[in-house]
């Protein structure tokens, strides 16, 4: 939701990628890894394709496992599905927290040795961490797996970066719609092939995973070209590579700092959703498990869909400070609406309205890698992606429990609204903060 090397020889010339992103490439006239040396010209078709394959087959890994997880935790921990959810709440914060340790780090790795083998080193050691947690024999082990997953997950920072990197600045909000498409579409194939995996075995969809990382791997040290030439590299200095280090120099560029706590605000707010959604639908409507992954179907569909195929058009339209604010317009009134909605029809007709919604992250995200130069952006993805994985964090918690408040039992007014409600008023809070920024860069 990041200039690369084609190996041989031949003149450089300017050519559309597919989905109308400007990049120059270089004619190619081998397939073999590419060296430094050779880092002239910008990325193929090929090098695109894998960057959007990538983000898609890393999403489709972590999906693959999602239906099985609590029953692998319940089998390693010898636990009932109370404790198991306890337990996985607390490795989902593992794993937020290694990103939001890392990420940083990676990102910052990323500007000083090159896209391309912090990119595989990701692939790589995601592939290892499934096979991890297919063996795992204790909770120990499936722990160390989410700490390993939440480092190895910096490749879709890095991709962030390589897209930054061959992209012309006023196409990388449809770029990184595309992304986003990729990530989302992804969130929607994994789950359900994980559940008909999780009926062949708990460990099944793990190895299923790490296969699918391992192939990726072996397709991108063929295919993927270095995007970051020498010339525009930069010292690796530790003090930038963690988040503090990068939040402090993010203040050093004019404008990043305001917009990475709008990210963070809106990150926050919409983490309401992963929060309470399956526990919403049971209590409200008595949603089965299946219509609970048909609506997060329907919900990753159609978030996919906008951002594959609206994003650039509307951009293009209205522009990005605009499209931004539809973005987080809707957002706002589908999160409020949400906790009216009196049946699964009015939920569905919701998530059509909250589809724009799939606008803002790539959009916002756009308009900070204009704000930071070229060997920065590396830097800068990761620092993003340390923003959003604390946002979610404290946001995926604090919604679980006003939800759990208000609906304990023996309450005298029970709800399961009332964490929508908030929500409201925290997206509320980060549109009036985007309206802030813009009138004030107007002004600049």
């Amino acid at each position: 939701m990041t200039n690369p090397v084609i190996p041989g020889v031949g003149r450089v010339f300017d050519k559309k990628a597919s989905g109308g992103i400007s990049l120059r490439v270089m004619a190619a006239e081998s397939i073999s890894p590419p060296s430094t040396a050779q880092a002239q010209g910008r990325a193929s078709r090929h090098a695109v394709t894998f960057v959007l394959v990538t983000v898609f087959l890393d999403m489709v890994g972590f999906g693959v496992i999602m239906p099985v997880l609590p029953a692998l935790i319940e089998e390693v921990g010898h636990v009932g599905i109370d404790r198991a959810a306890w337990i996985g709440g607390w490795m989902f914060a593992a794993f937020s927290l290694a990103q939001f340790a890392f990420a940083p780090l990676m990102g910052n790795l990323a500007d000083r040795f090159g896209r391309r083998p912090m990119l595989l080193l990701a692939i790589f050691g995601l592939g290892l961490d499934f096979i991890l947690s297919a063996w795992a024999p204790t909770l120990f082990w499936l722990f160390v797996g989410r700490i390993l997953a939440g480092i190895c997950g910096s490749s879709w920072i890095i991709a962030s970066a390589y897209i930054a990197d061959v992209t012309a600045p006023e196409d990388r909000a449809r770029a990184y719609g595309m992304m986003g498409a990729a990530f989302g579409v992804g969130f929607v194939i994994g789950p359900a092939i994980g559940g008909l995996l999780g009926e062949l075995g708990t460990r099944v969809p793990f190895w299923v995973a790490a296969g699918i990382s391992l192939l990726n791997f072996a397709y991108g040290w063929f295919v993927l070209p270095e995007s970051l030439t020498e010339d525009k590299r930069r010292p690796f200095d530790l003090w930038r590579a963690n988040p503090f280090g990068a939040f402090k120099v993010f203040g050093t560029y004019r404008g990043v700092l305001p917009m990475c706590l709008l990210m963070g605000l809106f990150f926050f707010a919409t983490s309401v959703y992963p929060a309470i959604w399956t526990f919403w639908g049971i209590a409200k409507f008595g949603w089965s498990e299946g219509m609970v992954g048909l609506t997060l179907a329907a919900f990753g569909l159609v978030t996919g869909l906008c951002q594959a195929t609206l994003t650039g058009p509307v951009t293009k339209a209205l522009g990005e400070h605009r499209t931004a604010l539809l973005g987080l317009v809707c957002s706002m009134l589908a999160v409020l609406a949400y906790g009216f909605a009196g049946s699964l029809v009015a939920v569905l007709l919701l998530i059509l309205l909250h589809g724009p919604e799939g606008f803002v992250h790539p959009i916002i995200t756009a308009m900070l890698t204009k704000r930071v130069p070229e060997d920065a952006q590396g830097e800068l993805q990761g620092g993003i992606s340390a923003i959003t994985n604390i946002a979610m964090l404290f946001g995926t918690v604090f919604y679980a429990l006003i939800f759990a408040h208000f609906m304990a039992p023996g309450r005298v007014w029970q709800s399961p609204d009332v964490a929508y409600f908030i929500a409201t008023g925290f997206m509320a809070l980060t549109t009036g903060l985007f309206l802030l920024l813009m009138r004030r860069e107007g002004k600049a």
